[in-house]
C-alpha cells in the first residue's frame, strides 16, 4: 500500500498541474511543486499543513459561478465529498495582498466499498495569464474611442459592446448584449451583403464596407463597418465589429456639393469677365458669359481664347511669375485683346481655388480702358492749363498740381501756404536761377542762414535738389512762366504770403 502511495506521489510530482491531497481529518498530506509555485511558497509549511492553516494563509474568491457564494469555497465542497470541475477562483496571499493568482480547480474524491471518502484531492491549473490578457483586452476594448462590439459566431449573439458603439447608435448596453444579429443588423444596405453574411457565419474577415444602421431614434446612421475574427475566453470563436461614423463626412459632402453649386451659379452670373485656369499652363478650362462676350463667343474653344488673349507675351510671363511667387495676384495691369481684335487696358486678379477635388486658378478681369483714357485726358488738360496759369487763383493751381502728382500714401501734401516768408523768397530766387550767395545778398542774410532756410524748404516740399524745387514751384504757378504770366505768378505768391 505504501509502495502504491509512493508511486502515486511520483506521478503527481511530475504533473504540470498542481495537486493537493487532503486527508479525511482535514490535514494536507501532500502538495506537488506546481501547487507551491502557484501559491508563491517554498514548502508545505508555508502553504498550510491543514485546511484551517490554508484558510488563514490564503483567501479564495470565485471568478466564475458566483452563485456558489463566498461561504462555500472549493475546499469546503471537497470536504463535503462534492465533485466539481473547472471552477475559477482568485487566490490572495494574506501576507502579501499584492500577490494574486487565478486558479482553475477541479475535485477528485476516492471512495471505499462503503462509499466513504478515502482520499480527497484538488487539481489546480494556473490561468492567471489568460485572465490578465482578457483584462487587458477588456480595458482596451472599453477604452477604445472607435465604436466596437463582439458577436459570438456560434449563435450570432452580441456578447460585448463598448461605449463608442452606444454613443454612435443611441442603443443602451442592455439593448445590445444578448441580442442577435437578426435583431440588430449591422450589414443593412451593404453592397455585397450576402458575401459579408456568409463570412460572418464562417468566422472569416469581413472587409471594410459602407453600411446603414437602423438606430433606436427611427433614423439611419451611415457607417463604415468591418469584421475581424477573434477568440474569446475558452477559445470561443467571435467576430469583432468596428465602425467609423460617416455622418460628418456625408454632411461635408452635401455642404461641398451645395457650395460648388452656389459657386457655379455665381460664376456664370458674375458680370465681371471670369475664367477658371489650369494651375500649370493657365489655360482656361471654363469661362463665364461675361468673359465669352468680351473675349470669345460661347462656341469658341476656351483654350484658343486664352492663347490669343494677351497682347504682350512678356507681360503674360510676368503675370505667371507673380502668380507663382505669391499664390495670388491683385490688380495686375495688362493689355488684353477682345474677340474683335480691340486692345483693352485691364486689371487682372487671380486666386487659387479647389473645385470638385481639383485645383484651379480663378481669374477675374476688369476693363479700365475708359478710366485710363479719362485720366490721360485729365492730365493733358492739367498740363495745358499749367502752361499758362496766370489767370488761375493759387489755390486752384495747387489743387490741379496735387491731382496730377498726388502725395504718397500716409505723407501729407506739401502746400505753398505752409511755407514761411523767407522760404517763399528762397523759392522765387531759385526759380530765377540765383545762387545761394546771390540770394543772401538780395535778402540781406548770411550765407549760413540762407542754407538753413533752404534745407527747411527741401524737407517741406519733399525734394533734395534745386531742379526739383523749380519743377515743384512751376507746377504751382510760381517762378518762370510764359510771357505775361511770370509777373502775375510772382504777385500771386507775394499776395499769398502777405495774406
Amino acid at each position: 500500500m505504501a509502495r502504491n502511495e509512493d508511486r502515486m506521489r511520483q506521478v503527481v510530482a511530475g504533473l504540470s498541474e498542481g495537486v493537493i491531497l487532503i486527508e479525511p481529518d482535514q490535514t494536507i498530506s501532500y502538495a506537488n511543486e506546481a501547487v507551491l509555485a502557484m501559491h508563491g511558497v517554498a514548502g508545505l509549511s508555508e502553504l498550510g499543513e491543514t485546511v484551517a492553516e490554508y484558510r488563514r494563509n490564503f483567501m479564495v474568491d470565485y471568478r466564475s459561478h458566483p452563485e456558489v457564494g463566498p461561504l462555500q469555497p472549493p475546499v469546503e465542497r471537497l470536504l463535503a465529498g462534492e465533485a466539481f470541475r473547472d471552477t475559477d477562483v482568485e487566490v490572495h496571499n494574506f501576507r502579501d495582498p499584492r500577490r494574486r493568482w487565478v486558479h482553475r480547480i477541479r475535485s477528485l474524491v476516492t471512495m471505499d466499498g462503503s462509499a466513504r471518502p478515502t482520499g480527497l484531492a484538488l487539481v489546480i491549473q494556473d490561468v492567471s495569464d489568460r485572465y490578465e490578457a482578457e483584462a487587458r483586452f477588456e480595458d482596451m476594448f472599453q477604452a477604445n474611442p472607435a465604436p466596437a462590439l463582439v458577436c459570438r459566431v456560434a449563435d450570432l449573439r452580441y456578447v460585448k459592446v463598448n461605449q463608442g458603439f452606444l454613443d454612435l447608435s443611441g442603443y443602451t448596453r442592455e439593448q445590445v448584449l444578448g441580442r442577435s444579429f437578426c435583431e440588430i443588423d449591422l450589414l443593412t444596405h451593404v453592397e455585397g451583403r450576402s458575401l459579408a453574411v456568409e463570412n460572418l457565419h464562417a468566422g472569416r474577415t469581413i472587409p471594410q464596407m459602407e453600411a446603414c444602421l437602423n438606430v433606436p431614434a427611427d433614423s439611419e446612421k451611415y457607417v463604415i463597418v468591418a469584421g475581424h475574427p477573434i477568440r474569446m475566453p475558452g477559445g470561443e470563436p467571435c467576430m469583432l465589429f468596428t465602425f467609423a461614423d460617416l455622418e460628418d463626412r456625408r454632411k461635408a459632402e452635401v455642404e461641398l456639393k451645395l457650395s460648388e453649386e452656389r459657386f457655379a451659379k455665381a460664376f456664370q452670373l458674375n458680370p465681371v469677365p471670369t475664367a477658371l485656369l489650369s494651375t500649370d499652363s493657365l489655360v482656361a478650362s471654363d469661362i463665364n458669359e461675361a468673359f465669352a462676350t468680351m473675349f470669345g463667343g460661347p462656341g469658341d474653344n476656351s483654350g484658343a481664347v486664352a492663347s490669343r488673349l494677351w497682347v504682350d507675351e512678356a507681360e503674360q510671363a510676368r503675370f505667371k511669375r507673380t502668380l507663382k511667387r505669391s499664390e495670388g495676384v491683385r490688380g495686375f495691369e495688362a493689355r488684353l485683346r477682345t474677340q474683335d481684335g480691340e486692345i483693352l487696358d485691364c486689371l487682372v486678379s487671380a486666386e487659387p481655388v479647389r473645385i470638385n477635388g481639383g485645383t484651379f486658378v480663378l481669374c477675374a478681369i476688369q476693363d479700365i480702358t475708359a478710366r485710363k483714357r479719362t485720366e490721360t485726358e485729365l492730365i493733358a488738360a492739367i498740363e495745358t492749363v499749367m502752361a499758362d496759369a496766370s489767370w488761375f487763383s493759387h489755390g486752384v493751381i495747387e489743387k490741379l498740381a496735387l491731382m496730377r502728382n498726388p502725395s504718397p500714401p500716409g505723407k501729407p501734401a506739401a502746400l505753398v501756404e505752409k511755407l514761411t516768408r523767407r522760404e517763399h523768397d528762397l523759392l522765387e530766387g531759385i526759380c530765377k536761377g540765383a545762387t545761394d550767395p546771390e540770394i543772401a545778398a538780395e535778402l540781406g542774410l548770411s550765407l549760413s542762414t540762407v542754407r538753413n532756410h533752404l534745407a527747411s524748404l527741401y524737407r517741406k516740399i519733399g525734394v533734395n535738389r534745386r531742379s526739383a524745387v523749380v519743377v515743384w514751384a512751376r507746377e504751382r504757378g510760381i517762378g518762370s512762366a510764359p510771357a505775361g504770366g511770370a509777373g502775375k505768378a510772382t504777385k500771386l505768391g507775394r499776395k499769398h504770403q502777405t495774406n
